[in-house]
């Protein structure tokens, strides 16, 4: 069984509070019909709760001793020695007139790799419920306009609808973290939220536009795509944005529209 101070390396702080541990589940609501994927079950505080409800359970857990005492504890989970950043979610596939949905307790250190890989699943997934360092959990629910808006938020809220749901004390954990916790229920849409000629171009252009929040959106676009001031200032003025605006204020359609006048 690995030492205390690997388990802390690898993020792993353990729930321990029961009344927790079914608001998670019970964000998503799991039904016989279901198919859920658990990321991160530890020493499987979701994991009973899951296997009672839902009609299968995968549970992926990196740490093969504690994937084994899984397997001896709920025989009904299929436990995979797996690494949640790289599992092939688009794979999945939703049991007829059920839904495929995720639970998890996300590793602090590796959260928003995993929440990036999910994302990336798209329309294989219909629900999440997610915790997260409160930090990153804020970021990706938050709106326009505020400092903690970011690409984070922007490349989320474009697949999933994004709440914060439910805020969870360092006390909830064994070994309690240094920080606060917070779980997110996303909402897979069917469609992205706006409409985009080039995900990846629009992609560039975000992450260009938040690299360097301090300046001005088209100083921040012209270093970050290497392209002179005024094609950046023209390409704003044509989707009618403000070059002199900060990366922050931007609603996403107002991304998708300096996307299409800059590709």
């Amino acid at each position: 069984m690995p030492s205390e101070n690997k388990r802390r390396a690898l993020g792993q702080h353990f729930l321990r509070d029961g009344a927790i541990a079914r608001a998670i589940v019970d964000l998503v609501a799991p039904t016989p019909a279901d198919l859920v994927v658990e990321i991160g079950p530890g020493d499987g505080a979701l994991t009973g709760i899951l296997a009672g409800r839902a009609g299968r359970v995968v549970a992926l857990e990196v740490d093969r001793a504690l994937g084994a005492a899984l397997r001896a504890r709920f025989p009904s989970v299929e436990v995979l020695d797996a690494d949640a950043r790289t599992w092939d979610y688009a794979g999945l596939v939703a049991p007829s007139g059920g839904r495929v949905l995720i639970v998890g307790n996300l590793p602090y250190s590796v959260g928003k790799l995993i929440l990036a890989a999910l994302v990336g699943a798209g329309r294989a997934i219909n629900e999440m419920a997610l915790m997260l360092q409160r930090e990153v959990a804020e970021r990706v629910a938050a709106p326009p306009g505020g400092k903690t808006y970011g690409s984070l938020s922007v490349f989320t809220q474009l697949h999933c609808d994004v709440r914060l749901a439910l805020r969870v004390p360092a006390g909830a954990f064994r070994p309690p973290p240094k920080v606060e916790s917070a779980v997110l229920h996303l909402r897979v849409l069917r469609e992205p939220r706006v409409a985009l000629a080039d995900e990846r171009r629009f992609e560039t252009v975000v992450r260009a536009a938040f690299a360097q929040r301090r300046k001005v959106l088209a100083n921040a676009l012209g270093a970050g795509l290497g392209l002179p001031l005024e094609v950046v200032r023209r390409a704003a003025g044509l989707a009618g944005v403000d070059p002199g605006r900060r990366a922050e204020t931007l609603s996403l359609q107002e991304f998708a529209d300096l996307t299409a006048r800059l590709s």
